[in-house]
């Protein structure tokens, strides 16, 4: 055994893997990246994405402690787990939204003013919690009633991936009100890289929504959603174009995404595309292509092929 060990030793020796000039050249490509964007040579720390899963998933553990918090909580103790997990939870929110705001400021430290806008946001955010909480059992039933699948609403809580990629959107919403645009786009990158669901976090949502499967779906960032609408899998909600400036550079923040007003149901693998309207209580079928708005109740399905 040592006799390997130490031909081992004498090959890794051996074979010149020029690590030195490696780390010579990526330390240029850095520096060189660095200075196009105007930062100084240590730039200021971004927002950790493994902090903020535990982010979200203390958060929902405070919304929801019966089914996704400790399965050992007796009823005395409930308030108790809920208060010390959102306290451990929001100091970590707090200290993610101090390194976004720092990071954005392109600033050499964390001013006194981003450090009290960072307590606010924070203490804003937390306030919104219980309305949040409402507008998720809303989304619970719509799943439960609108699924014969569903044995129950704990089921639902608990197995749907909509659910789960919901809840995140929620949370990311309010802070992307709140002014964190990338925490909250992370929050809701965490969710997507878990159900194949991406939903933008500005994108405004009505309650009672309902993505059933799920797997596929994208909803855009300006796309506004009412009340009681219904996706199923492979759904897009997405830019017909992208627009350019006179030097090229894509046009961001546009109205570019559909809206979909209350009750509609879009079944899997439709595409709706554009800054359109889908009237109330319309119904669009599987694989539709539609870049033109609908009034409302109307049932649009692919054509007919002889």
């Amino acid at each position: 055994m040592t006799h390997i060990k130490r031909s081992r030793d004498i090959q890794i020796r051996s074979t010149n893997l020029e690590i030195d000039d490696i780390v010579s050249k990526l330390r240029a490509l850095r520096i060189a990246s660095l200075e196009s964007r105007n930062r100084h040579d240590r730039p200021p720390k971004l927002p950790s994405r493994k902090i903020l899963a535990g982010v979200a998933e203390g958060l929902s553990a405070a919304l929801f402690p019966n089914r996704l918090g400790s399965s050992e909580l007796s009823d005395e103790g409930i308030d108790h787990y809920v208060g010390h997990t959102l306290n451990v939870t929001l100091r970590d929110l707090l200290v993610q939204i101090q390194h976004e705001l720092h990071y954005s400021s392109g600033q050499e430290t964390l001013s006194t003013e981003d450090r009290d806008k960072s307590i606010a946001i924070t203490q804003a955010f937390a306030k919104r919690l219980p309305n949040i909480r409402a507008l998720l059992d809303t989304d619970i039933t719509a799943a439960y009633e609108g699924d014969p699948a569903a044995r129950n609403v704990d089921e639902v809580l608990v197995c749907y991936p909509g659910i789960m990629a919901i809840t995140h959107y929620r949370l990311a919403h309010e802070l992307h009100r709140l002014g964190v645009p990338l925490i909250a786009r992370m929050i809701s990158e965490i969710a997507h890289s878990v159900t194949g669901i991406e939903i933008h976090p500005g994108a405004q949502i009505g309650g009672s929504f309902f993505i059933d499967h799920g797997t596929g779906v994208v909803i855009g960032e300006t796309a506004i959603i009412g009340t009681n609408v219904r996706l199923y899998q492979a759904v897009t909600l997405g830019a017909k174009r992208f627009p350019v400036d006179e030097n090229g550079t894509l046009v961001k923040g546009n109205l570019r995404h559909p809206i979909v007003e209350d009750d509609v149901v879009i079944y899997a693998g439709a595409t709706i595309l554009g800054r359109i309207t889908i009237g109330r209580g319309s119904t669009i079928g599987g694989n539709v292509w539609l870049t033109h708005s609908v009034p409302p109740g109307s049932t649009i399905t692919q054509p007919q092929t002889q």
